[in-house]
């Protein structure tokens, strides 16, 4: 016997229409790249996405269309998400971050028809134009410093393509099962593979990214997604922030800690997200100047773990609670976010510390496993670790172009390439990713957890570990360290600080001091490099 309830299809553009319609006066504030502000609100950016979506149609994108866009957060990119969806089309976000041939093939793989770019990617899109046959059109959020190169496509300025669309544009009426987002891995291991992603895959993530213990979202709140809307967007906080009816501030491509900190103070920002290396630099920042970050209440860090101090910076220093979570972009992304629940109450504050060091518990829709290489599932004691499993209604099931080729296998679950252990309160940790661990002498040696305590030490401002061929251990820890500026750190107070945190075996046969940590195009340590760069 079926329900007595309305099938009412989960589809993204009821997210814009929800916020425009019950918080439309709510802002949505964007810094501009000359540094002035625009300010705008949901209900002027479900008006614009209508309009968009008209002149998309008229243009000819039809369901299931491919539309890229090469942006930072800004308003404009905010309605590109919501308007390229409410025309049935596929809003695909490319990372201008990816090396040139990586960008040419993923916008040819997505076979993107039309590009929608800031005017600071222009010079790129100029470069690469003759390697893209299927882009029949630019369009520029408005207008670039100077001509750019010819390009063999028309190019338009945002405002002019949108003007003739109707702000009363019914949306498409999609399936609630069709792809509404494509987004790239970053492809640091090979080509970039397509995840898409669904209308109801992301309401279902948007309405489970409001949980308290997950986002902590409500009409009250102030988001700013530093983590840029390329990154498998922005965490979901684009559609998580228009179901909450929450204000929204976009910082566009402005990443320097006295900028951000000044949106966060003078907006009063009351969550933002971002990846580890974003805190160190603003934590470096306030030392510095001795600055706070105002109404500030919660930092979700994702993308690689969050070192320990920088935790306990956060909340002893400041009183803001940091939200260590995880996920990948086959995960749309978010899987696990560290929240304590009665399971915790009775514990000392370093063992609270301890489970908000881990990346959290799996939130209401993602189930996970720990399994053995045979697939025989590991005990979940907080020191078996495994193969990390994942499945649920916002997991990968095949990649874009790959349906023959499944990317789970006959249970639903998703192999995420991570390691990992779940502890007696259901928190999961990541040990390494598979291919990151370091066996030395038999035995497996975390990278992260090595990483981590090294990055507690004082006068370390970031630090990577790769493993190293040894004629006798077969591998053998590299501890490559970035000192604060001014400090004089040198390695054998290092050993010294590691060896009260990890166990003997595991401090690093060398360490090594440089400048800089090369990174991926979504914020991670490039190990790849690095064992490129240390490969003697």
């Amino acid at each position: 016997m079926k329900c007595g309830m309305q099938a009412w299809p989960l589809v993204v553009p009821r997210l814009i229409d929800h916020a425009a319609r019950n918080f439309g006066a709510t802002q949505i504030v964007t810094l501009r790249e000359d540094g002035s502000l625009d300010r705008s609100n949901w209900h002027d950016v479900q008006r614009h996405a209508k309009q968009l979506a008209h002149a998309l149609q008229r243009y000819g994108i039809r369901p299931g269309d491919r539309v890229a866009t090469l942006a930072w957060n800004t308003r404009h990119h905010l309605e590109c998400l919501y308007g390229i969806a409410g025309v049935g089309a596929i809003a695909h976000t490319v990372n201008p971050r990816l090396f040139s041939e990586q960008i040419v093939h993923i916008i040819n793989d997505a076979e993107d028809r039309i590009l929608f770019i800031d005017p600071s990617f222009v010079d790129l899109v100029a470069a690469l134009a003759a390697q893209l046959p299927t882009l029949e059109m630019v369009v520029i959020f408005g207008s670039p410093k100077e001509p750019a190169g010819d390009m063999p496509f028309p190019v338009q300025d945002y405002t002019t393509f949108i003007s003739a669309g109707d702000v009363e544009f019914p949306w498409f009426e999609a399936d609630e099962t069709a792809a509404c987002g494509l987004c790239y891995t970053s492809g640091t291991t090979g080509r970039p593979k397509g995840v898409l992603y669904g209308h109801r895959s992301t309401v279902l993530h948007a309405m489970a990214a409001v949980a308290p213990d997950a986002l902590h979202l409500s009409a009250s709140s102030c988001a700013l997604p530093v983590v840029p809307m390329y990154h498998a967007n922005a965490w979901g906080l684009p559609y998580a922030a228009a179901l909450a009816g929450a204000k929204l501030v976009l910082a566009g491509g402005h990443f320097d800690p006295p900028t951000l900190r000044r949106l966060i103070v003078e907006e009063r920002v009351t969550m933002t997200a971002a990846v580890p290396t974003i805190w160190t630099a603003m934590l470096h920042h306030l030392d510095k100047v001795g600055e706070n970050l105002g109404a500030l209440e919660r930092v979700v860090i994702g993308g690689s773990a969050a070192p320990r101090s920088m935790i306990e910076t956060f909340q002893k220093r400041f009183g803001i609670v940091v939200a260590h979570a995880w996920g990948m972009t086959e995960t749309s992304p978010l899987g696990t976010v560290a929240s304590l629940g009665h399971s915790a109450q009775n514990l000392t504050g370093d063992e609270k510390l301890d489970l908000l060091c881990k990346q959290g518990k799996p939130i209401f829709g993602v189930e996970l496993e720990i399994v053995s290489d045979d697939g025989v599932p590991k005990q979940c004691d907080g020191i078996s670790f495994g193969k990390l499993l994942a499945r649920g209604p916002w997991i990968v099931d095949h990649y874009f172009k790959q349906k023959a080729h499944s990317a789970i296998d006959g249970a639903g679950w998703f192999d995420t390439g991570d390691i990992a252990t779940i502890d007696a309160h259901a928190f999961m940790q990541i040990t390494d990713r598979a291919k990151d661990l370091i066996k030395s002498g038999g035995e497996w040696i975390s990278s992260i957890e090595l990483e981590n305590a090294a990055n507690g030490c004082p006068g370390v401002i970031e630090a990577a570990v790769i493993g190293i061929p040894h004629d006798k251990w077969d591998e053998r820890p590299l501890l490559i360290i970035v000192r604060e500026p001014g400090s004089a750190i040198e390695v054998l107070e290092i050993i010294d600080h590691l060896s009260s945190k990890v166990a003997k075996w595991w401090l690093p046969e060398r360490v090594e001091f440089v400048d800089a940590l090369p990174h991926t195009a979504t914020g991670k340590i490039d190990k790849v490099s690095l064992r490129k760069n240390f490969a003697s």
